[in-house]
């Protein structure tokens, strides 16, 4: 069995090149880029690096783009009034707030605030409800990237068995719906799961996102699966994913490697949510009305 390296760095360039071309039109016919707002409260590190590469990519595709820096100190109030103007903004056409916020700030709370239809990180409630029925919006960008990999390297869904390690409202349960809607039989496992390495091997698709540094190796995995690495961890020897990529390769046909494998993807599909939104409140639709087909989706329930 020849293995398969599934690296996110060349689909990535292709999706933000996608997101260009659709952000031009949308300038031809409105006359300003599609309008982006990221605040970040704080100077963590990472935080700081992250909300730097989607500015520099919203710009890069012809997006208005501005990240409003607010310190540490700020209050709670103080963000939800930003993040009010920010809903009032009609310039504005997505609202990103960089995460993890100050312990003294309810997360939830501004999440929650966030107008939905401005909602690119798909974190909303309204934005959940409409993927877990079947419409979906504004998708979380990771597991939307995820699927766009499985979706442009023809990897079939419909009928295969996807266990996903981590329940996050970030990765873990939006995947899940992803993967329902595309007619695979989904498990989803997690740090309390017994016997996880039975759990897995039983996946012919195998979504790690639990956060611990090389947690999955070769006795996780089924022969012949494909196994998606979402884990970033920063160890003393570089960055690590949450799987061991070495040990796994010897019995997989396929695995993302870390870094340049789900990461670049999930900027890029920062920036097709963001036309996205640009679109619907230019012309005023309904979220969820009519949404697109999601990958292997042929309008199934069973």
């Amino acid at each position: 069995m020849t293995f398969r390296t599934l690296e996110g760095t060349a689909l990535a360039a292709e999706l933000r090149a996608e997101a260009a071309a659709e952000a031009a039109a949308f300038r031809e016919t409105f006359g300003r880029g599609p309008g982006l707002r990221v605040i970040l409260v704080g100077e963590d590190p990472g935080s700081a690096v992250y909300v730097r590469s989607k500015e520099r990519a919203a710009v890069e595709a012809g997006f208005e783009a501005e990240t409003l820096r607010l310190p540490a100190s700020c209050s709670e109030a103080e963000l939800l009034d930003r993040v009010a103007e920010t809903n009032r903004d009609p310039a504005v056409d997505g609202l990103l707030v960089q995460m993890p916020l100050p312990s003294a700030i309810d997360s939830r709370r501004v999440l929650d605030a966030v107008d939905p239809r401005k909602d690119v990180d798909g974190f909303h409630p309204e934005n959940v409800g409409l993927l877990q029925q079947g419409r979906p919006f504004l998708v979380p960008c990771t597991p939307a990237g995820i699927m766009e990999l499985l979706g442009r390297n023809a990897f079939p869904l419909e009928g295969r068995r996807a266990v996903i390690v981590g329940r996050s409202e970030i990765v873990g349960k939006p995947m899940a719906a992803l993967l329902l809607a595309a007619h695979a039989t989904v498990t989803i496992a997690h740090s309390r799961t017994r016997d996880l390495p039975a759990v897995c091997r039983e996946a012919e698709l195998l979504v790690v996102a639990i956060g611990r540094p090389r947690l999955v190796t070769a006795e996780f995995v089924r022969p012949g699966a494909v196994v998606i690495d979402v884990g970033i961890n920063r160890l003393a020897d570089g960055l690590a994913g949450d799987v061991d990529f070495e040990s796994v390769r010897t019995v997989a046909a396929a695995a993302t490697p870390v870094p340049r494998g789900v990461g670049p993807l999930t900027v890029a599909m920062l920036l097709k949510n963001t036309v996205r939104a640009a679109n619907a409140r230019a012309r005023n639709l309904t979220p969820g009305l009519r949404p697109p087909p999601l990958p292997g989706e042929r309008g199934k329930n069973d």
